[in-house]
């Protein structure tokens, strides 16, 4: 009877979003490859579900998760003692397990490459950030990468290109998201329906975690100007607060209430259904305010035959075709902006022949099967075969 082969999965969070959407797939392709995946999330959420479906053993445990807001010596002090329970939780897990190989995902989980050095294992760091500072933070994770991790993942050229510079060892490979796509295909929409709105409203939507990064607020301000040019426009913000950032929710449905927008903006929190969410949009917009590595809404987006516009920020340059599947605008340019929406409302053939080229590139560029393709290619880079 062959054995068993344990690989340690920890994710830095058991939200919905980016990184939680392609850790599910990268799971799959490893169990598709005979091994058994051991998942330990931070904190309990929504993915935890879809783990128990896959069959996979999956462990609830602060893994001291490394933020900005920790950079500071109550902050440093509080991570050091959540690594160091985390790391005798981890040490309990292998005792049951017996790891080959531990997988992180996002340089935010730092436990990983400590925890792999120490008991001489592969680890594998998929990384999803870019980040501009502050500049100690970035030192000390180059460093983990550079003595832990030999060829860590970027999810696109721009997180490459940035960390790389930064290393002096650790040779980053570039490997670019997909994900199932059929449901995107075959969705029709039925928010307008939902938030009773005429069939020919122009709705106008962003899909993202809140955070100080995706521009919520950014994309309120454009709303606002093109509310005053098009009665029939509608706007739709779909996403919850990351935690530690309610604040920014405040910020928004006052920024709702006070410009009297609510007649024009509904902010619909999480949602599951996103494939129906975004078949009903006429407009996909993402408006990064800080560098965003590989947006997966964005795959999304195009999936569902959206013209995309996004900021020029971090990996959109690599998935949007300026003029061709949508438009890319400068950060916190408001002008721009409202310029770009107003176009695709002025022009329905522009939306559709913008949505179905961003379609046709998201499954030859952006496909499933080349990702996984490149997945298992990295991993039996690390790992042994029996």
């Amino acid at each position: 009877m062959a054995k068993t082969r344990h690989i340690l999965f920890l994710q830095s969070s058991s939200e919905g979003y980016g990184s939680g959407k392609i850790i599910l797939q990268v799971l799959r392709f490893y169990q598709n490859q005979g091994l058994a995946p051991v998942v330990v999330l931070t904190n309990e959420g929504p993915i935890q579900s879809d783990l128990q479906a896959m069959d996979i053993p999956v462990y609830v445990q602060n893994l001291g998760i490394l933020r900005r807001k920790y950079v500071n010596p109550g902050g440093i002090f509080n991570r050091v003692q959540k690594n160091l329970k985390a790391y005798r939780f981890l040490n309990q897990l292998h005792r049951k397990y017996s790891f080959e190989l531990v997988y992180s995902n996002t340089l935010a989980v730092v436990i990983g490459s400590i925890w792999a050095k120490r008991n001489h294992l592969p680890h594998i760091w998929h990384i999803h950030e870019i980040l501009p500072g502050p500049a100690p933070l970035v030192k000390l994770l180059a460093k983990m990468l550079d003595s832990s991790t030999t060829h860590p993942i970027a999810v696109s050229q721009a997180v490459a290109d940035h960390w790389q510079t930064e290393l002096h060892k650790a040779q980053v490979q570039v490997i670019p998201n997909g994900i199932p796509y059929d449901a995107f295909l075959e969705a029709e929409g039925s928010l307008k329906s939902e938030l009773k709105l005429s069939p020919d409203t122009q709705m106008i939507g962003m899909i993202g975690r809140i955070n100080p990064g995706k521009g919520q607020l950014f994309f309120l301000e454009m709303a606002e100007k093109v509310a005053k040019k098009y009665p029939k426009a509608h706007f739709v913000l779909v996403g919850d607060p990351f935690p530690g950032y309610e604040y920014i929710l405040e910020e928004i449905t006052e920024k709702i209430r006070s410009r009297k927008l609510e007649t024009k903006v509904c902010y619909l929190g999480f949602r599951r259904d996103i494939p129906d969410v975004m078949a009903s949009l006429d407009i996909f917009v993402l408006p990064s305010v800080l560098p965003d590595s590989f947006p997966t809404v964005i795959l999304e987006a195009m999936a569902a035959g959206k013209p995309v516009i996004a900021t020029k920020s971090g990996g959109a340059s690599e998935m949007v075709l300026e003029g061709e599947t949508g438009f890319l605008i400068p950060i916190h340019d408001i002008s721009a902006g409202t310029e770009a929406i107003s176009q695709l409302i002025d022009n329905p053939s522009l939306r559709k022949t913008l949505g179905e080229s961003g379609r046709k590139r998201v499954l030859e560029s952006f496909s499933l099967e080349s990702f996984e393709q490149k997945i298992i290619k990295h991993l039996w880079q690390h790992l042994k075969r029996n």
